[in-house]
């Protein structure tokens, strides 16, 4: 029995409980023993268990599958598009072509977080056909290997590759389907040199550690002066979506430094490998969700790589719309980093001009956290404006339950059984209402006089709701309002005249709609407002100029902007020194955008502003509002995004070094 070959490899390492069968359940496994699996990718094993994983489940690992395609965006920068301009220029030189395979033998990867293993299986593949491709050359014509065993030729190896799994079931995945890879691969060679590979029992195979990626120390799994790449794709999961065990990882991780609680769960992984690759020339690359390159958990995890850890960014993919194969696909926009712990002259920066579809390659000096090709500038919150420019604040919050808040037939039936209420009654300005022509009203009880407030019944009704409501609150601050509950928890007052910035607007709007409004209005804290802003300030606030310093800086609420007034106003470089002349211009583009609306009274800014349904005049009222604004920056027009925040990083660094 010794003399005939056997599998082994692990695979069997265990004793399986065979399940009690029914004859459907015989039937089905009899018809998937009959298909024809051999042309099926093991990289499918990932969508397929993705597809099974319970909902839940999946959401609390942040397990999400990686399509092949994507994780190619990731190998070929980071090793495989050097290592076959590394055997192109090799030429036939048996030496040469010899000295190459033995260093594909020599590198060794790890995927952290490896789910699958879909990252190991194809970073194999591409390894494995990489060496075939030598052997090619080397060898020439099939016939010339017909002598030899082909298997002694193939030293590429599935040992070469690590992988850490929190969960067992997708780590036997991944140990199986580098198995099948390997055989797929075999298969290959065979077909080109006409030479069958035997290749049982099965060796050692990948090295899957079933663990937690953030508590093992991945020295233990393997030596990192033995490592060449660390890549992969950690789990999707943000900040307010952790659970206790998860958040304490991040804590454990980062030590204390000021600001984790914001920090998205991938973030763990960043500075795991940054701490783990110091004083080597390990290669790192991850797939992430873009929140690690915008809003306030860029600075805290950039400032942490850059500062403590010398980190520099080799290539990275700007944001991309995720897609693979898999039921139920993440609906999350990402980006590709690849860092290292050394500098190299040259980098790759892959922009994308519509975020479904393909980038395009630029190279650049340098890459920063934002992905942006300037010098590594880490954006701080501020509480002022780094320009001298009016004071942007929250939106008055009404902390009431509700209580204080009313609909249009609320607020006509208070005032028909009222109408002394009718001076304290004030249109409410929300984002909600603001874009989508909506409205809404609130009491509004600053200086009202007891006396007046007390004769009408139903004010009193909703303040003592209000009361209750903060007082059933656990915050201090909360319960202190109770002692005014006839007032908003926080007011604020902008004046006679103010600009509206709602705090959320689409991420597909080319612009974030703004408008003024008068001291008959209240903001509810949904808006940031800037008192004594003029149209020169508005004009520029409603530029690409200004947008693309949004798109690149701001935070986000899924995919949708979340503006910031410390992070996004006021760090923003306005124009150096504008003369009076070019802030005049931009006033008045400004006030023709501001007249193009209004041709559309029935229109909301939601409509207006929907890239599909923005009327042509506005189109045309903004575009020349644009190129007024980018002349109030410099005489030269800008041809890209990029070239746009590498001006506006320029500015800001000089502004923030005068200060």
């Amino acid at each position: 029995m010794a003399q005939f070959p056997y599998v082994n490899g692990g695979l069997f390492a265990e004793q399986a409980i065979v399940p009690s069968f029914n004859s459907e359940m015989r039937k089905k496994l009899l018809d998937a023993c009959e298909f024809d699996w051999s042309k099926i990718s093991p990289a499918i094993f990932g969508s397929l268990f993705q597809s099974v994983m319970d909902k839940e489940a999946r959401r609390h690992l942040g397990a999400h599958y990686t399509s092949e395609k994507n994780i190619l965006k990731l190998i070929k920068p980071l090793f495989l598009d050097e290592l076959y301009s590394e055997l192109g220029s090799c030429g036939k030189n048996n030496q040469k072509l010899f000295e190459f395979q033995e260093k594909l033998t020599k590198l060794k990867f790890l995927d952290p977080a490896c789910g699958c293993g879909n990252f190991l299986v194809i970073a194999y593949r591409e390894l494995r056909l990489l060496e075939l491709e030598m052997l090619k050359i080397r060898f020439g014509a099939q016939n010339r290997l017909e002598l030899y065993d082909l298997k002694q030729y193939i030293k590429v190896r599935p040992e070469q590759f690590f992988g850490i799994e929190i969960d067992e079931f997708p780590a036997r995945i991944a140990q199986t389907a580098m198995w099948l890879m390997d055989h797929q691969t075999n298969e290959k060679a065979s077909e080109i040199f006409g030479k069958n590979i035997v290749d049982l029992p099965l060796g050692k195979g990948a090295t899957i550690f079933v663990g937690n990626a953030l508590q093992k120390e991945w020295e233990e799994v393997v030596s990192k002066n033995e490592l060449s790449y660390i890549l992969g794709n950690p789990p999707f999961i943000g900040s307010k979506m952790m659970s206790k065990e998860q958040r304490n990882d991040i804590l454990a991780v980062f030590g204390k430094v000021n600001g984790v609680g914001v920090l998205d769960y991938v973030s763990g992984w960043y500075v795991k490998a940054a701490k783990y690759v110091q004083g080597t020339q390990i290669k790192c690359a991850f797939v992430s969700t873009n929140s690690i390159t915008q809003g306030e958990q860029m600075g805290i995890l950039w400032g942490e790589l850059l500062k403590n850890y010398d980190i520099k960014i080799h290539f990275a993919h700007k944001t991309f719309k995720w897609n693979n194969e898999a039921r139920g696909k993440a609906a999350v926009f990402c980006v590709i980093v690849g860092f290292a712990n050394f500098d190299m002259d040259k980098k790759l920066l892959f922009e994308y001009e519509d975020v479904k579809g393909e980038p395009h390659e630029i190279k650049v000096k340098n890459i920063n956290p934002y992905l942006v090709p300037a010098d590594d500038v880490i954006v701080q919150l501020k509480q002022n404006s780094i320009c001298d420019v009016p004071k942007m604040s929250f939106g008055n919050m009404p902390l009431d339950g509700g209580n204080l808040l009313m609909t249009d037939d609320e607020k006509n039936q208070l005032l028909q059984n009222n109408p002394e209420a009718e001076k304290f009654v004030r249109p409410l300005i929300s984002a909600r209402e603001f874009l989508n022509n909506g409205k809404r009203w609130c009491l509004w009880l600053v200086d009202a006089a007891p006396e007046k407030i007390k004769a009408i019944p139903e004010i009193m009704e909703k303040i003592e709701k209000v009361k209750q409501f903060r007082l059933a609150s656990k915050r201090p601050s909360t319960i202190k309002n109770a002692n005014t509950p006839m007032l908003f928890g926080e007011i604020r007052n902008f004046g006679d005249s103010f600009v509206v910035v709602p705090r959320v607007s689409s991420e597909n709007r080319k612009y974030i709609p703004m408008g003024f409004f008068d001291k008959d209005f209240t903001v509810s804290d949904t808006c940031m407002a800037i008192p004594n802003a003029n149209l020169y300030h508005f004009g520029v606030l409603e530029s690409e100029m200004h947008m693309t310093w949004v798109r690149h800086v701001c935070g986000r609420l899924k995919s949708d902007f979340r503006y910031s007034k410390d992070i996004v106003y006021n760090n923003l470089p306005w124009p150096e020194n504008p003369s009076e002349e070019k802030m005049k211009a931009v006033g008045q583009a400004a006030q023709e955008a501001l007249d193009a609306r209004t041709k559309y009274p029935n229109s909301s800014l939601a409509d207006l502003y929907d890239p599909l349904t923005m009327p042509a005049d506005l189109v045309k009222a903004h575009q020349n509002l644009d190129r007024t604004v980018d002349s109030a920056y410099r005489k030269k027009s800008f041809n890209s995004s990029t070239e746009r925040m590498e001006f506006l990083f320029g500015l800001y660094e000089k502004y923030t070094k005068l200060q």
